[in-house]
This record gives structure tokens, C-alpha cells and sequence, in this order.
């Protein structure tokens, strides 16, 4: 018994249905899939405040400087103060011996002292009528003299005092007591340091962005885990031909005296702020022809928004255009989307 065969150019009736049913879920398919959602990562946009910053290097010195020496000669009778501490202005550092000095001066001060006395007993005789004009002219003359003569003696033994300047701390001194010092021999450096000064040069191309007072962050190698704000002081008129730069000084509060003159700096000048910036993580971009967009989620679907960049902090990018605070965006998953696709969020990220 053989086997019935369909006539050629027919098709078997159970074959067709199952072909038919295959076709109707192939037709079926796109439909269905475009309402599901696809899942994806995302968040709200950051809002934060950006910079616009230019890294320099430099070094840190003291906002006053200067090295002790006497203006005369002498013996050091006394060291008052102790090498690294701090003295406040006016305070005698090392003292000469002042005895021949201190005689002169005692000896003007009484020759002074009777001058007074001569004139008063000369303004009294001339008020009774009983002096002379010439004898007064003569009183007052040597008054005038012996005044003189006292400033004078005061001025030199006031010499034999080495004394601060300013505030400052003092450094490591180069003379013991007992040693003989000549006009202008180094005794001891002074340090101001609260503020304190640091000197850098940037290029020339910022020179539009530079301005007094302008904010500045330093950090120093020396305390690597502290940073340092300070403010522009001074910009100087001269660009450095040789360098194309600008050279700059800024000042440092230092209360704690923790920087020191003479630290290699690593500076960072603030040229622009932007408050409440709009910010995005640098992934959330797609780049087509040339533009910039991003995905930004509204009523569970992904819209492609283009959108214009600013500053960058970190990984994160500002966002000048395109978006505003509140948008939500997607960060992750943005080569699975086309504009209109339903999103499948996060829940934590929908807030």
C-alpha cells in the first residue's frame, strides 16, 4: 500500500495553518515590543556651583622680611628674646651696652634740666621788669640747645637698642653675648607670616581674566592634606617677555602659622563661578553629527533633547542649554533608546 501524496501545488491544509500562525506572531512581534519599556539607569540633574580654574605653580614668602642689624657699633650685653618665637612690633631683640651712652645722656639731660630752670627764672624777671631782653634771648637760645643736645644723646642710646619692626617671628639668630658688632652685621632675621605671600606667574592669555582680590586655592606639599584659600593682592603691569606670563602675588591668611616662607606651591586661580549650575554625569551625553543631546525622561518616555556644555567638575559637565533643575535624565543605557521609547527607572532614581 503506498503512501498518498498532496498534488503538486498544493499545500497540505495543517501545514498552511501553522505557516499562517507563524506569520501573524511575526507581524505581531514590533507591536508588542515597542510598549514594553526598556530598563535603563538615570536620576535627576545636579545642581552645584562650578569653576573655571588655571593651575600655576609658586613659592611662599613672608609678607614682611627683614634682617636685624645695628645701625652702630658694640658689645651684645643681652639676647631678650628666644630664636623662633614671636614678638610683637617694638620689642628690644638684642641689646648693646649702652654705659658710655647712658652717662651722655645723663649729662645732657641735667645741662637740659638747668637750661629750664634759667629760662623760667629769666621769663619771670622780664614779667617783673627787673630782666633784660638780651638776657632772656639768652635763656631761650640755650634752652633751645640743650633740648637739642638731649634728643641728640637720646637718639644714639636708643641705637644700642636692636628692636621688631613689625609683628613677626623671629628666625635663628647669628651672634651670642659678648660678641662685638659692627654697623650693619647680621643679628637676626624677622618673619611676618600672618598673611603670608605666595608668587606665581600664569600665561598671558588669561591676562582678561585676572583681577585683584580674585579667589585663589593653594596647596603645599609639606601638608598634603590641607588646602588654603587666598585672594589676589597684586598683579604686575610688566608681562615677562621671555615667558609670555604674568607674573602675580597672593595673599594667605595664616593664623595658625602652619605655612612657612620659602614652601614650593601648587596654586589654583578661580577665573569664573557659576552658582546653580546645572550639571550632568559626563556619560549622559550622545554625540551625533556633531551635537551633543541627552535622554530626558517625562511621563516614563525618553525624549532626546540637545542640549549646549559648559565647565566640567570632576566627571560630572555643566549643562548651559537643554535642560533646568528637576529634569531627570538618563545616564546608562542609552544605546538600547530612541526618542519616544517608554524607560523602564530605578525607583530611587525618579526622585
Amino acid at each position: 500500500m503506498t503512501a498518498q501524496t498532496a498534488p503538486l501545488g498544493w499545500t497540505c491544509p495543517r501545514r498552511l495553518a501553522g505557516t499562517m500562525a507563524a506569520l501573524a506572531m511575526l507581524a505581531a512581534g514590533p507591536a508588542l515590543g515597542q510598549n514594553r519599556a526598556v530598563p535603563v539607569d538615570g536620576g535627576p540633574v545636579k545642581i552645584a556651583t562650578v569653576e573655571r580654574t588655571v593651575e600655576a605653580v609658586g613659592t611662599l614668602t613672608s609678607n614682611e622680611s627683614v634682617v636685624l642689624k645695628p645701625e652702630v657699633a658694640g658689645i651684645v650685653s643681652k639676647i631678650t628674646e628666644a630664636e623662633g618665637h614671636f614678638v610683637p612690633k617694638g620689642t628690644v631683640v638684642v641689646q648693646l651696652d649702652d654705659r658710655i651712652l647712658q652717662a651722655e645722656y645723663e649729662q645732657v639731660l641735667a645741662r637740659f634740666e638747668l637750661s629750664r630752670q634759667n629760662l623760667q627764672r629769666a621769663e619771670d624777671l622780664s614779667k617783673k621788669g627787673a630782666g633784660t631782653d638780651r638776657a632772656l634771648d639768652e635763656a631761650r637760645a640755650s634752652h633751645r640747645l640743650n633740648a637739642a643736645a638731649l634728643n641728640l644723646a637720646k637718639a644714639r642710646l636708643d641705637q644700642t637698642k636692636i628692636v621688631a619692626p613689625f609683628d613677626g617671628v623671629l628666625g635663628l639668630k647669628a651672634v651670642s653675648v659678648g660678641d662685638y658688632l659692627k654697623s650693619g652685621d647680621a643679628v637676626i632675621n624677622l618673619e611676618s607670616i600672618d598673611p603670608i605671600k605666595v608668587d606665581f606667574r600664569i600665561p598671558e592669555i588669561y591676562l582678561a581674566d585676572l583681577k585683584q582680590d580674585q579667589d585663589i586655592a593653594v596647596k603645599v606639599d609639606a601638608l598634603p592634606s590641607r588646602a588654603f584659600a587666598g585672594k589676589i593682592a597684586a598683579i604686575d603691569p610688566l608681562i615677562d617677555v621671555n615667558g609670555r606670563s604674568i607674573a602675580i602675588r597672593a595673599v594667605i591668611p595664616n593664623t595658625d602659622r602652619a605655612l612657612r616662607p620659602g614652601l614650593f606651591a601648587r596654586v589654583d586661580v578661580v577665573l569664573e563661578r557659576r552658582e546653580n549650575a546645572v550639571m550632568v554625569p559626563e556619560q549622559t551625553l550622545v554625540l551625533s553629527g556633531g551635537k551633543k543631546f541627552v535622554f530626558k525622561v517625562d511621563g516614563g518616555k525618553a525624549g532626546r533633547v540637545e542640549v549646549t556644555t559648559g565647565l566640567r567638575k570632576g566627571a560630572d559637565v555643566e549643562i548651559t542649554s537643554g535642560l533646568k533643575a528637576g529634569d531627570i535624565v538618563v545616564t546608562s543605557g542609552q544605546g538600547k533608546l530612541r526618542d519616544g521609547d517608554a524607560v523602564d527607572l530605578p525607583s530611587d532614581a525618579r526622585s
